[in-house]
């Protein structure tokens, strides 16, 4: 089964902020739900490969699709960029596959929007979900996903400028010399450089990020493997496919239900 899916969603950002933001996938894949990013992989022909997992549940049913993704195109002077995805559930019900396009423009000096397009490829079991289902999960998964991106936005600071330097020309308070023997001597300048090495060391050795609070792991033990970034994030919980489209699963499986009754019924006429 193939389908288009577009939507559309906001930033809270102007675009020469929200871009750089948007197409940072291992800042961004902890807001997408039910998505958890795995790794990140150097690949000598892809460049920079994604992989993880999609969780999805229907009612006490779940299964997950594992995959990988990288971009095709990503063209920062026009905010414009491809990305080609695949995955296939673990379960062995389907394949999935999708060509997704995104491009920013800029609606306001403040807010960004942005629009993507998939082409999806669905093979198998889950491919009976239908076309009018898939858009209306689409559409409610990329409203939380925009909520998420914003309030990640806005407990970050992205994009917040810096204080004010002071008027009169001199240092902050913060940035006065200390006495002597503290910040200001030699000793204290050649431990505070000691400290800043070692914390630039830790941070490039464990990938970790104030901002979103996840962290990474380089992989070691070949030239292959060390090619290879664990992203040690937060587990994500799966996508309930019942609590975002309820209405929709429903209607899909309303005329199953309604053959069902109808066995029944003849059932218990012959019976009795």
């Amino acid at each position: 089964m193939a389908e288009q899916l577009v939507n559309e969603f906001t930033v809270n950002r102007p675009i020469e902020e929200a871009w750089p933001i948007i197409t940072d996938v291992e800042k961004i894949a902890p807001c997408l739900p039910g998505a958890e990013l795995q790794e990140i992989a150097q690949d000598d022909e892809r460049g920079e490969v994604y992989r993880g997992v999609v969780k999805v549940k229907l009612g006490a049913i779940s299964t997950q699709f594992k995959g990988d993704a990288h971009f095709v195109e990503k063209d920062d002077e026009n905010y414009r960029a491809t990305i080609k995805g695949k995955g296939r559930d673990t379960g062995g019900r389907g394949n999935a596959s999708a060509d997704i396009a995104a491009n920013a423009e800029s609606l306001s000096p403040t807010s960004t929007k942005v629009t993507v397009t998939t082409d999806l490829h669905i093979t198998g079991k889950v491919a009976q979900f239908g076309r009018g289902i898939l858009g209306d999960v689409s559409s409610k998964l990329i409203d939380q996903f925009s909520a998420n991106l914003n309030q990640m936005i806005d407990e970050d600071g992205v994009g917040t400028p810096a204080p004010d330097a002071d008027p009169d020309g001199g240092a902050s308070e913060s940035e006065a010399p200390a006495d002597a023997g503290s910040a200001g001597s030699p000793a204290a300048d050649a431990g505070g450089a000691a400290t800043a090495t070692e914390g630039s060391s830790t941070a490039a050795t464990t990938g970790g990020s104030a901002l979103d609070g996840t962290a990474s792991t380089p992989a070691t033990g070949g030239d292959e493997a060390s090619k290879v970034r664990k992203i040690n994030g937060p587990a994500a919980d799966p996508i309930d496919l019942m609590g975002v489209s309820g209405s929709s699963i429903l209607k899909r499986a309303a005329p199953v239900l309604g053959a069902l009754a109808l066995v029944l019924l003849v059932l218990r006429r012959r019976r009795s």
